[in-house]
């Protein structure tokens, strides 16, 4: 079974973030960078198949050099090789546009199955796995918690809403985006980390892949960042009136359906 995971690297969650002087983006300078989370759970389920079920695992990524950073961390942790579209204009792609790279980058692997993550930490669109699929015309499954391999195809279990849960069966090639959460992740062991240096990682350049495709050119993206702003930080003072008893239960209250913290 040869297993793809699109993975991203993203700003680290406890960076300090400012935003850029167009306003539209953050301020990339001094900032330290990871795997996307959700992708990182992505990555787990894909090798957590592979060692069931054999086969082999590819890891594919879009942006700057830096992102082949990202990649030989997948490296290390037991993928087995990777594909970098190397790109420094990323951002003037959309959900739609990254779809379109990473489809013309994968198409010729001829996958069983394609791992994403849910939504990525930094934008949060959560539209790039499904328009992924469709662009490959396979069928496709979302917030997937668990995956197992059947005679047919493949059987996952899918998270819905009010604690409901879901379980499919799916011919392949498929593709899940995968929630966060669904297994425990591991480490890159120190043996990991040397073989990763060896592993291969194929480089294919975005513009390379845009001139192959007119139709991956991002002159007119479907989706339009206008404005970014940071969340608006504000303090107030509140005194409960009454007896301690009462305001002990309007405290409650409080932290029940305002502060949601109970």
């Amino acid at each position: 079974m040869k297993i793809i995971v699109a993975i991203k690297q993203v700003p680290e969650r406890d960076a300090r973030i400012r935003i850029d002087a167009a306003g539209t983006g953050i301020d990339l300078q001094d900032v330290e960078f990871a795997l996307n989370e959700s992708d990182a759970y992505a990555l787990e389920e894909a090798l957590q198949l592979k060692e069931a079920n054999g086969g082999e695992v590819v890891v594919i990524s879009a942006g700057p050099e830096r992102v082949g950073q990202t990649i030989r961390e997948a490296l290390a942790k037991g993928a087995d090789r990777g594909i970098h579209i190397e790109s420094d204009d990323l951002a003037s792609y959309d959900p739609l546009g990254i779809a379109s790279l990473l489809a013309a980058a994968i198409r010729d692997e001829q996958a069983d199955l394609i791992l994403t993550g849910l939504q990525s930490d930094d934008l949060g669109f959560g539209q790039t796995g499904v328009i992924l699929a469709e662009l490959l015309a396979i069928p496709h499954a979302t917030l997937i918690l668990k995956t197992e391999v059947t005679p047919s195809g493949i059987k996952v279990l899918r998270e819905l809403e009010d604690g409901w849960f879901q379980h499919v069966e799916m011919a392949t090639p498929a593709l899940l985006t995968i929630q966060s959460g669904s297994n425990k992740l591991r480490y890159a062991t120190l043996m990991g980390i040397k073989r990763a240096k060896l592993k291969e990682v194929r480089i294919v350049s975005a513009a390379d892949l845009a001139a192959a495709d007119p139709a991956l050119k991002p002159g007119q993206p479907a989706l339009t960042l206008l404005r970014l702003n940071l969340p608006h930080k504000q303090r107030s003072t509140q005194i409960l009136a009454g007896t301690p008893d009462q305001a002990a239960a309007a405290l409650v209250e409080k932290l029940q359906f305002e502060a949601r913290v109970l």
